[in-house]
């Protein structure tokens, strides 16, 4: 097996938490990151297909929904919104779902609605409430990597 040398990129407080993890396990920085890259390919090379809502039931659902998503102020203004009309969104890998309010049924993903995450996050200026994925909040809005955020913590 040929070995290639790699640079990757790290902000300073997930580089010091990889260094301590790789402390705590008695292995070099590279080869922890060799075994999360293994892991993580091994993952998404065994990850079910992704579960698409039939469009007979988007189309309906869209327009019902679509002044709401449109008009809404903020993630509470939208929660209200869509539980006023029997929906909830869950947080969904790096994203959103509807699912029914109140038995909590996933129907879709919000960007098959046409309101992807990015975009609701962009609008609202902040983070889904429960949305663990904090590296998104720095992505999507554009802040800077020294911002505060600690990425191995969920939202509060």
């Amino acid at each position: 097996m040929t070995k290639e040398t790699c640079e990757v990129q790290l902000g300073k407080s997930l580089r010091e938490a990889a260094i301590n993890l790789a402390v705590e396990q008695d292995i070099s920085l590279g080869q922890l990151v060799r075994i999360a890259l293994t892991k993580e390919i091994a993952r998404a090379n065994n990850a079910k297909p992704p579960v698409r809502a039939d469009e007979r039931l988007l189309a309906p659902l869209r327009a019902r929904l679509a002044h709401d998503l449109a008009h809404a102020t903020n993630w509470v203004d939208l929660e209200n919104r869509l539980k006023n009309k029997g929906y909830i969104l869950r947080v969904a890998g790096g994203g959103l779902a509807l699912h029914d309010w109140p038995s909590d049924q996933r129907i879709c993903k919000a960007s098959e609605l046409g309101f992807s995450y990015s975009k609701l996050m962009r609008r609202f200026r902040k983070p889904f409430p429960s949305h663990p994925y904090r590296w998104l909040e720095h992505r999507m809005l554009e802040l800077p990597e020294d911002a505060g955020v600690d990425v191995f913590e969920p939202f509060e």
